[in-house]
């Protein structure tokens, strides 16, 4: 594969690799030519369907296992990635938890947070240290339709996704001119674990496809393209943005 989507030799990490959205994204990178580091809390050391994905594109994948709300194990791997040239970096680690707002308890509050927003700040800054030494890299976040709107029952995930469009910009703001491209994906309704409450409820499910234009759930492969692209030399003057990947969902 050649041309501005080409990422053979690249090494690309990707948090929250074993499943899902992140699953997606780990075998789209590889595709396209990129090794792959997957991490996620329960990461298996061999076997797992991530490693599958990659290895049958004929990449090299590592496996490990990080708990994202430990804050002295997010410092360890920041640590260890550091002394390896990182070329792309795809925050995607993630969890939300449920509860109408006056009932959303502070440690739940706490460990969404420290998930879904501080993690992803200590690791964009321990692996994009080495890419500004080198002048070039990627950092890729996983948004959300509640980086736009407030959702329901969500409290902590709502302002967890709406921080990290503010730490996109900032962080594009001080590296985009020092060859550090940082950038954000906003998937829509992904039919995933994630997302599983709300397809199991039948009103929900049917309000939600009744506002997609697409007219269905989206599937983590629908973030494939995406991803490329903002990993690749044909986005190296993107920066600051989010890009949703919704059905049309915001455009209602």
């Amino acid at each position: 594969m050649t041309g501005p989507f080409d990422l053979t030799g690249r090494l690309a990490v990707v948090t929250g690799a074993r499943r899902g959205i992140g699953l997606a994204f780990a075998d789209a990178l590889s595709a396209a030519g990129a090794d792959i580091i997957g991490i996620s809390a329960s990461m298996e050391a061999e076997g797992s369907a991530a490693a599958a994905a990659v290895e049958k594109h004929g990449r090299r994948f590592e496996a490990r296992a990080v708990d994202f709300s430990d804050r002295a194990a997010v410092e360890a791997l920041g640590a260890e990635l550091a002394e390896r040239e990182i070329d792309i970096l795809v925050n995607n680690a993630g969890t939300i938890e449920r509860a109408p707002a006056a009932e959303h308890s502070l440690a739940s509050w706490d460990r969404v947070l420290e998930v879904d927003l501080s993690s992803q700040f200590a690791l964009s800054q321990a692996v994009g240290r080495g890419m500004l030494d080198r002048g070039a890299g990627k950092i890729i976040f996983t948004a959300s339709l509640l980086s736009f709107q407030g959702g329901i029952n969500v409290p902590g995930y709502a302002a967890a996704k709406s921080g990290l469009l503010g730490l996109v910009r900032a962080l594009s703001n001080e590296w985009a001119g020092r060859g550090v491209t940082v950038n954000a994906i906003a998937p829509g309704y992904i039919a995933t674990d994630n997302t599983q409450a709300l397809q199991d409820d039948e009103d929900r499910s049917r309000a939600i496809l009744e506002r997609i234009p697409a007219g269905r759930w989206g599937r983590p492969a629908d973030l494939a393209g995406a991803a490329v692209f903002l990993a690749s030399p044909a986005s190296d003057y993107v920066s600051g943005i989010v890009l949703p990947v919704d059905g049309g969902w915001l455009a209602r």
